[in-house]
């Protein structure tokens, strides 16, 4: 019995630790607050809008993503303010994780054409797993043939984590391109299941990058609208020992575009890791106020038929044509 609680104990350990690195979208170039809360009030105008992600839904180890944020900017403070949630969920574990953040931007101009936003982000956070179905060997009365429901063990676990959590961000901008860098879980939070444990979040931190260019100013291209862009993304991320870079590129046309990712790992953990784990397609399309995209991410590697990874994405922008000369043309 000790040894199978020991083993439990261990799994959970690994489990837990796993579960610590963030959830990320292939569509971060879409929500880029999911990244960075530099680009609250990017637009500056009002912005709302949700994000689904499925992965690997052909396997007991499906997990599933929602991000939710609304974003609105003042003139009067010269600031972009915000509010987002982040839900996460894995089938196999029964695991949930649920956090609501609040960002605030504040832009500095540095030049005629660019740009400085520095950012922060605080948020309240919650970690549940499936540990109802768990019985330890104090709760185990052999001689009277019972279960108690209530365990003493030093090594009991809770079902859910409270943490306060604080970010940190920044972005330069102008009218074609933007760089910036953000920093996670600045406090680094307990995130322990085990009473009296301490299991701190490892900081996340993100680099990102995007161009957008008119195709026509490089190209002499007949098949595309004069009007046709192309849009460069990279993100690159690191967190514990987990790192990714994300590159990309797609047109961009008066109502559709459509393009191409790969998620990379320029720091292979093992030999045996992959250099490029995923090739990412996507798309969508203007409509009126609306913004909808679609990606789906191929997998490379050989863990098997496991359905893929897609998501989907809703934006609505409440003023198309904000009053201002620093918004972003390519956003």
């Amino acid at each position: 019995m000790k040894f199978k609680l020991f083993s439990i104990l261990l799994l959970v350990g690994f489990t837990v630790k796993v579960q610590a690195q963030d959830p990320i979208f292939t569509q971060y170039f879409m929500v880029p607050e999911t990244l960075n809360p530099g680009f609250t009030g990017f637009l500056e105008t009002t912005t709302a809008g949700v994000l689904h992600r499925t992965q690997w839904p052909d396997l007991n180890f499906r997990v599933d993503s929602d991000y939710g944020f609304v974003s609105t900017w003042r003139e009067e403070m010269n600031s972009g303010i915000g509010v987002s949630v982040l839900s996460h969920r894995e089938k196999n574990t029964s695991y949930n994780f649920t956090q609501a953040n609040l960002k605030y931007a504040y832009r500095v101009q540095i030049s005629d054409s660019w740009y400085f936003r520095p950012a922060i982000e605080v948020g309240f956070g919650n970690k549940s797993f499936g540990f109802q179905n768990i019985i330890l060997e104090d709760q185990i009365n052999i001689g009277a043939g019972t279960i108690n429901p209530i365990s003493i063990d030093p090594m009991r676990l809770n079902s859910k984590v409270n943490f306060f959590d604080i970010s940190a961000g920044m972005l330069v901008n102008n009218e074609n391109s933007w760089f910036g860098a953000s920093l996670k879980h600045l406090n680094r939070p307990n995130i322990s299941f085990t009473e009296n444990g301490n299991q701190p979040l490892d900081m996340f931190f993100s680099a990102n990058a995007g161009y957008e260019f008119k195709l026509a100013d490089y190209l002499d291209v007949l098949i595309f609208p004069y009007e046709t862009k192309v849009l460069l993304t990279a993100n690159y991320m690191t967190q514990g020992e987990y790192n990714r870079l994300d590159i990309g590129g797609g047109l961009v046309f008066e109502r559709l575009f459509f393009g191409v990712t790969a998620a990379t790992h320029p720091k292979k953990n093992t030999p045996d890791s992959h250099m490029v784990s995923s090739v990412n397609v996507y798309g969508g399309l203007y409509w009126d106020h609306f913004k909808f995209g679609y990606s789906y991410d191929f997998n490379t590697s050989s863990i098997g038929r496991t359905g893929g990874v897609y998501e989907i994405s809703i934006l609505y922008q409440f003023d198309l044509e904000p009053d201002c000369t620093s918004c972003p043309l390519y956003y």
